[in-house]
């Protein structure tokens, strides 16, 4: 496959991170069990008439992805491509909503057309008059690793040189409630940068739009290279789980002692973060290891917060502090493999190298 490298990022996130090629200095910490986004002004990226009409996911999509062209310094992407778990549920639940109080009459259509998954997408191509293969993925938790895949092939098959890659999901009081009664989320609310160390069983949730122009060739704002990418479903135990990753690494011409960092996915419930642990101390117990979802919540596409830290981390050679969940620090970052999976399901593997 050929090589791929991230030359360009665009992140709203519930930290401080649009427009930020470095790990931000401010770190927000509330107490909470809702992480919303820390969103700029949008109508420096869309006009203000057109602000009013759209849901948050898109202002974010749209918002992230400007951000993520303009710093790569690309005026028009060869594709665009990108991956949600739940969609626009803002835009669902308005037109659910409206459609029962009004008996099924006199229905407004704007919500339900902006309702659909590929809205973001198809909004970031109608403003920029792109014309290009345009793609949404939904595949839970793997919606984000779908659409990677997507454009990996289309770069290494030479069908695109450049693709606007993103992954994002938003979050509404009614999708926070139904899953909290399906006990996703803890019972009490606290800091989020503590998340790690509270045993309660639930997690926090979160929401983002990470995007990253993805090139055949460097570029001059290079952050990373991709090197690798592999999906697996349902591990049955830990054994399987390490298996899967050492026969990744090994597929990549690497062995266990080449990841300079493992990011993982841990979100503090103890149910979901155990097979994290247990590989780790089984086949990482030398390797650097650090979290995410401390800082962005867990929702289905997270991972892509992960690789928007992970070429941070690689361009700039720091782990920040507050991401480390043990005591060791490389003195080259060259490797880092991200593992991340959704309510132990759709288990994820990325690789990523220092470009």
């Amino acid at each position: 496959m050929n090589e791929i490298y991230i030359t360009g990022t665009g992140n709203i996130s519930p930290q401080k991170t649009f427009g930020q090629d470095q790990f931000p200095e401010e770190l927000i910490n509330t107490e909470t069990l809702m992480l919303r986004t820390f969103d700029p002004n949008y109508k420096d990226h869309v006009s203000g008439d057109m602000v009013r009409r759209m849901s948050k996911i898109i202002k974010m999509g749209i918002a992230a992805g400007r951000i993520c062209l303009q710093d790569a310094g690309c005026a028009m992407p060869d594709a665009i491509i990108t991956g949600t778990g739940f969609g626009c549920i803002e835009d669902t639940e308005k037109f659910l909503s409206t459609m029962i109080r009004n008996n099924e009459e006199l229905l407004t259509p704007t919500s339900f057309i902006q309702s659909t998954h590929n809205t973001v997408s198809a909004q970031i191509a109608l403003l920029m008059k792109c014309h290009n293969y345009n793609f949404t993925y939904v595949h839970r938790g793997a919606s984000f690793e779908s659409a990677l895949l997507d454009a990996q092939l289309r770069i290494s098959e030479g069908l695109s040189d450049t693709v606007l890659l993103g992954g994002l999901d938003e979050l509404t009081s009614n999708s926070f409630r139904i899953l909290q009664r399906l006990g996703h989320w803890k019972r009490k609310p606290l800091e989020n940068l503590t998340l790690f160390n509270d045993s309660s069983r639930g997690t926090i949730a979160g929401e983002g739009a990470a995007f990253f122009l993805l090139s055949s060739a460097p570029g001059p704002k290079t952050y990373a290279k991709i090197a690798g990418l592999d999906i697996f479903t349902e591990p049955n135990d830990q054994p399987e789980a390490g298996t899967a990753i050492s026969r990744f690494l090994e597929r990549n011409g690497m062995v266990i002692a080449d990841v300079d960092l493992l990011l993982t996915g841990n979100n503090g419930d103890p149910t979901q973060d155990r097979i994290y642990n247990e590989v780790t101390a089984g086949h990482f117990p030398l390797t650097a290891r650090a979290g995410f979802k401390h800082l962005c919540g867990e929702y289905m596409t997270a991972s892509a917060f992960a690789v928007w830290l992970s070429s941070i981390i690689l361009k700039n050679q720091l782990i920040p502090d507050v991401c480390l969940l043990n005591d060791r620090r490389p003195a080259e970052i060259r490797n880092i493999l991200i593992w991340n999976h959704y309510r132990n399901i759709n288990h994820s593997l990325i690789l990523l190298k220092k470009a």
